[in-house]
């Protein structure tokens, strides 16, 4: 009697939730990396109920634009994954990113545990006794709520606009610094 063969072992995968303006550029930058097996746009941390981009926009829902992110932690670390968030985003700016201005586009991590929330913390303590910024960072460190995801034409937004005026002028001077600071974080970097 012959074994049928077996499925290979499931990959088991872990989420991180971030907002750091737009989320287009943080979406762009976390899908190169290297153990990453998702991105999703979407917004968090508001009241209203199924908020559309237009709502979030104008500032009223409470929401930030965030990437909820799906990781192999045998791949990439939750902290190497803060070590790219806190690099490709000015962290010290409230509400604000660049020319995209209000409470949707804060810097915030929604932690998923609490050692996601101890990390986070660490890595906040340790940026900011170092002096990586020339002012202290402002990140929200608060716990994950409800996620709901962006409309379908926000999804991987930069692959498929890359040559749009704000994706040249905005996201891909992220991308070049990422390719530039983690080059052994990307996919293309993968044996």
């Amino acid at each position: 009697m012959t074994t049928p063969p077996s499925d290979p072992p499931a990959t088991r995968t872990e989420t991180a939730t971030f907002g750091g303006g737009c989320f287009w550029c943080i979406e762009g930058v976390f899908r190169e990396l290297r153990g990453v097996t998702e991105v999703v746009s979407g917004y968090a941390g508001g009241e209203a109920p199924d908020p559309t981009y237009e709502q979030v926009c104008n500032g009223t829902t409470g929401h930030a634009e965030v990437c909820r992110i799906e990781y192999d932690p045998d791949r990439i670390t939750f902290t190497e994954l803060l070590e790219v968030f806190f690099t490709v985003h000015d962290p010290t700016t409230l509400n604000r990113q660049g020319a995209d201005v209000g409470t949707q586009y804060r810097s915030i991590i929604f932690f998923h545990n609490d050692r996601q929330k101890a990390v986070v913390e660490k890595t906040i303590r340790q940026l900011d006794d170092a002096g990586a910024w020339p002012n202290p960072i402002v990140t929200l460190v608060e716990p994950a709520g409800k996620f709901y995801a962006a409309e379908d034409y926000h999804q991987d937004y930069y692959r498929r606009n890359g040559q749009q005026p704000y994706c040249v002028a905005v996201i891909r001077p992220k991308m070049e610094k990422l390719r530039q600071v983690f080059p052994e974080k990307l996919r293309q970097a993968e044996p």
